[in-house]
């Protein structure tokens, strides 16, 4: 007993001792955690950590946006296109409040982001003191996890925890509010303990091997299976998990929009995108098969149409990690709890080696009349104005689909995840549930800072890019080799769409006017052009491409354009609208 005692005196006099101050723990965290780029800004609430970080350039790259909310897109956009936590940093009051939109946006899409932000001293807490702000309760409802930290002791505690609860289980943002005073304190720091469980958290939840029989009988004995995925395979990292299971059973396989390249659009059994402004065959024929697989993908209203109108007459196998996915929208009648990654390879084991080559023909077929009435007339229009599908075709012939797109929300995103070739994941990074505008220029920003060596291209309209237009101040700033394409079609073009569809073409407030992007561009240093004839289309976004750093190319589209194919809301999958 005494023997023991004594290790473990000489194993503590042996730990090195620092004393730091709280802002230099959290630093030293973040170090210890992987992580070399920061996105953030700064203000009285948060001095002591900036002023920490002062020497610790050569460790921690710090991106100094334009505005929080910049701060924590380009957060997800670096988490969204790597298998890193994004971190970002704001103070408190208006700073924190700022965040929030992303944090909405990065719950409702599984994307882990770590967020610390700075608050008064705790003796004023409660107080109404300048900026104070109980961000506590404004962000429980957005974040899988936050706490309020009052004393530097609980610092290290509080951000192992943050970390290991965003990246686990189904990801997700967190936020650490830390005092100022909790900042400032010194306390004796031993080095950091990462964290591996929490009592009352289970984010791996035990696979039942009866479902994966009774889903493999069901799967086996089908004649017409459909296999739906989401970005829970991307998340899972189970792409090619996926692929061996489509392709051992011949089974068709569509995307949700964040899903994409989980499965190479390339792939002879990929049918499509699933969705409102999704691929004809897809969800025609969701209401013609006899089983649904569905992996990794949460049944969103957008996939679903019309809920009493879905897929009634077929079983639903649903394999997801998160057990409140499972029976939310879409009654399973065999659910399978887990990681992907480790059900998809047991359902594989125990299915049989099968082709569904009259099923599958039914998708090429629907897929040859989407594309005489939509698909040819979009990406080889005969009318003078130029289309934005014409200009993924372009892109897609220049960068062989070896790119990351960064997509706003509107028109031009469902375009870009039609049209684009996403023969890998992590390529496509938008807006999924929340639909926010002004996300895609600083995720782009966040992509290109984990992934340097890749053309990060973000695709805006000239709505949504006005949103967070300031971060081009970031780029010029920081020379980050942002390639940005405006669609300017002078309009809230899918607003727009819906107000003519559904409205009596009733336009209102949807005319939006739009500074010259390129002048804007230019006058932060940013090289820049403007296009609005086919002639120089092609060229255009060659010099893009191949002009090294930053580079904005407006592109003036056709005005009234529509989107299509699709779902009209509030009916069912099988009423999809080719026009």
């Amino acid at each position: 007993m005494e023997s023991t005692f004594n290790a473990l005196e000489t194993e503590r006099s042996t730990q090195t001792i620092k004393k730091l101050k709280g802002a230099e723990v959290i630093l030293e965290i973040l170090k210890a955690e992987n992580v070399n780029t920061i996105f953030g800004y700064p203000g009285g609430a948060v001095i002591p950590i900036y002023d920490a970080l002062y020497d610790y350039k050569d460790d921690l790259k710090h991106i100094l946006v334009r505005h929080e909310q910049g701060a924590i897109h380009a957060a997800q956009g670096f988490s969204r296109s790597s298998n890193h936590t994004g971190v970002a940093i704001a103070t408190s009051g208006p700073g924190a409040t700022n965040l929030v939109t992303g944090l909405a946006d990065a719950m409702i899409d599984s994307t882990p982001v770590v967020c610390i932000t700075g608050q008064v001293y705790a003796s004023l807490l409660g107080s109404d003191a300048f900026q104070e702000v109980d961000v506590i309760n404004v962000t429980a409802p957005v974040t899988k996890w936050n706490c309020q930290v009052t004393d530097a002791k609980d610092i290290p505690t509080a951000l192992a925890k943050a970390f290991y609860i965003a990246r686990s289980g189904r990801p997700g943002p967190v936020l650490v509010d830390i005092t100022k005073n909790a900042q400032l304190q010194e306390i004796d720091f031993t080095g950091y303990e990462a964290c591996n469980s929490i009592r009352s958290y289970h984010p791996k939840p035990r696979i039942r091997h009866e479902y994966i029989e009774q889903a493999a009988l069901l799967i086996n004995a089908a004649k017409r299976p459909f296999l739906l995925f989401g970005q829970g395979v991307i998340i899972g990292k189970a792409e090619k998990e996926l692929q061996d299971l489509v392709e051992k059973t011949g089974i068709p396989a569509a995307s949700t929009a964040l899903g994409l390249g989980a499965l190479s659009t390339e792939h002879p059994l990929y049918v499509g995108m699933l969705g409102m402004h999704g691929h004809y065959a897809p969800n025609k024929l969701t209401n013609d098969c006899d089983v649904i697989i569905a992996v990794g993908m949460r049944f969103d209203d957008r996939v679903t149409g019309k809920l009493d109108q879905y897929a009634r007459q077929a079983k639903v196998v649903h394999l997801d990690i998160d057990l409140a996915e499972i029976d939310k929208n879409v009654k399973a009648d065999v659910p399978v709890l887990g990681n992907c990654k480790e059900t998809l390879p047991l359902l594989t084991e125990a299915l049989s080696e099968n082709s569904h080559k009259e099923w599958l023909d039914q998708f090429k077929e629907l897929h040859r009349e989407e594309n005489l009435e939509v698909v040819h007339k979009e990406l080889n229009p005969e009318t003078e104005e130029l289309t934005m599908g014409e200009v993924l075709k372009y892109l897609n012939q220049l960068t062989h689909g070896e790119y990351i797109i960064c997509t706003d929300v509107g028109q031009h995103q469902m375009i870009s995840c039609r049209y684009a070739e996403f023969k890998k994941s992590k390529r496509n990074v938008t807006s999924g549930g929340l639909g926010t505008m002004g996300f895609g220029l600083p995720a782009a920003i966040g992509a290109k800072m984990a992934n340097p060596d890749k053309h990060v291209i973000c695709i805006a309209g000239d709505g949504g890019f006005q949103m967070n237009i300031q971060e081009l101040g970031t780029i010029s700033q920081f020379g980050i080799g942002v390639k940005m394409i405006v669609l300017n079609n002078s309009f809230l073009g899918m607003v727009r769409q819906w107000q003519e569809l559904f409205h009596d073409k009733r336009y209102s407030f949807v005319d939006i006017t739009s500074p010259d992007f390129s002048a804007v561009a230019e006058a932060y240093g940013i090289k820049a052009k403007h296009v609005k004839e086919r002639a120089f289309l092609e060229s255009s976004l060659k010099e893009m491409l191949e002009t090294e750093g930053s580079y904005l190319l407006e592109i003036k589209v056709g005005k009234e354009n529509n989107v299509f194919p699709m779902v009209p809301q509030g009916c069912s999958v099988s009423e999809i609208r080719l026009k």
